[in-house]
């Protein structure tokens, strides 16, 4: 994109699922997405991502309370994604119009005890349901009754995986297969509901956990395929996880991860933001600051590529023997 004019008609988005409280991880990259959407002339955009409704805690509204309590806010009011169901399946009929939609009856235990094609990585779909015959469909659409096929992507013989150029891990390249669409249960799949409701929401800025870089390939492929903004034109930014004491991902186990536990604990948002913002090298420890003020500060080209590892201060350990 050319000029500010250009880059401020775009917009970075947050997009939490709704399946329970935001942690110090989500926080984290909730406020990155902020940073990088304000300190490039972007509008900030909030989408709920509640299209799992088995994932589904209700927890949204929380979520909301605690993004402004660290000070983040956000242009227009929040999207729905359960809201978005008629463009998703307008972007499949689209697909399957251009005979790019297959059935898939696999169970998961089928996919994994299929043999890979080679190279394939694990747990590549390896095309048992691609090219059935239309005896064959019908049968193995019998035999998971009642429960319905799920919708594939018959990726074009001969593409490759798209390449890309993110702004945090330089220059990515991933695998594609024939991913689902749509589940049996008729969940649109995450895929092409974030890549549909990107480009209908203008967001030209993608900033999330590096852990869905690899997912980046399918869906720029997804993009190109549906003629929609794809890279250079969309911008990707994975950035580094929050990591709990024992080097897992952040969660429950790892004590006081959320604002309300915190809270409990003493420490309140301002306090939170201060220590993000210190595991982010744009504050000193125990400095106070505001979204504000860590915009003046914030270059993205010196944000930390390592993942910054959480202790709760509240949780004594112990620490070595002395004699």
């Amino acid at each position: 994109m050319d000029g500010d004019g250009a880059r401020a008609a775009g917009a970075g988005r947050y997009a939490p699922s709704p399946s329970g409280d935001l942690h110090l991880g989500n926080l984290r990259t909730a406020l990155l997405a902020w940073m990088f959407a304000r300190s490039s002339g972007r509008r900030f955009l909030m989408r709920i991502e509640d299209l799992d409704r088995a994932r589904d805690a209700g927890s949204a509204e929380r979520q909301l309370a605690d993004l402004a309590a660290l000070g983040l806010d956000w242009d227009g009011p929040p999207v729905r994604q359960t809201e978005r169901s008629a463009a998703h399946e307008a972007a499949i009929a689209r697909l399957a119009d251009a005979g790019l939609v297959y059935e898939c009856s696999c169970t998961r235990r089928d996919i994994l005890a299929a043999p890979s094609a080679p190279h394939a990585p694990p747990g590549a779909y390896p095309g048992t349901c691609r090219d059935l015959d239309p005896a064959a469909r019908a049968a193995a659409r019998d035999r998971i009754a009642p429960r319905l096929p799920a919708l594939r992507l018959r990726v074009p013989e001969g593409t490759r995986a798209p390449a890309f150029t993110d702004r945090v891990l330089g220059a990515q390249h991933g695998d594609i297969d024939d991913l689902v669409l749509r589940r049996g249960d008729g969940t649109v799949a995450y895929n092409l509901a974030v890549v549909v409701d990107d480009a209908a929401m203008g967001v030209d800025q993608v900033v999330r956990g590096d852990d869905l870089a690899p997912s980046t390939p399918r869906q720029i492929l997804l993009q190109r395929l549906l003629g929609l903004p794809s890279p250079p034109d969309v911008e990707y930014a994975h950035v580094p996880l929050v990591l709990g004491p024992e080097g897992a991902r952040l969660a429950k186990r790892d004590g006081a991860v959320t604002l309300a536990e915190l809270r409990e604990r003493g420490i309140g948002p301002v306090a939170v933001l201060g220590r993000l913002a210190a595991s982010l090298g744009l504050a000193s420890p125990g400095e106070p600051v505001t979204p504000a003020r860590l915009l003046e500060r914030f270059d993205p080209d010196a944000l930390p590529r390592e993942p910054w590892t959480w202790t709760d201060p509240a949780v004594e350990r112990p620490g070595p023997a002395t004699s």
